[in-house]
């Protein structure tokens, strides 16, 4: 029998950004419905990721699927979570 692995759903942030705060809080809601975990990338500390993403954050990402941005879509990830399942 395998390990089960749960997702990870990334979101890329800054420091002292208010809707970044907010969406992972959202976030951190939404692991009771459906198990995932949450990683927390900083644009400014990379100049990739800066490029990438630095001009919307906050930006919900699993792997290369962006799922939202600004403000967390519950029904979106939660449908996608589904999914993926």
């Amino acid at each position: 029998m395998g390990i089960e692995r749960f997702p990870t759903l990334t979101v890329y942030s800054r420091h002292n950004c208010h809707l970044c705060e907010e969406m992972i809080e959202a976030l951190r809601g939404l692991q009771g419905l459906g198990r995932f975990e949450i990683a927390v990338a900083d644009v400014d500390a990379d100049p990739e990721l800066g490029r990438r993403h630095g001009h919307k954050v906050p930006v919900l990402m699993h792997g290369e699927r962006e799922l939202c941005h600004y403000r967390l879509d519950a029904s979106a990830v939660t449908a996608y979570l589904s999914k993926i399942r």
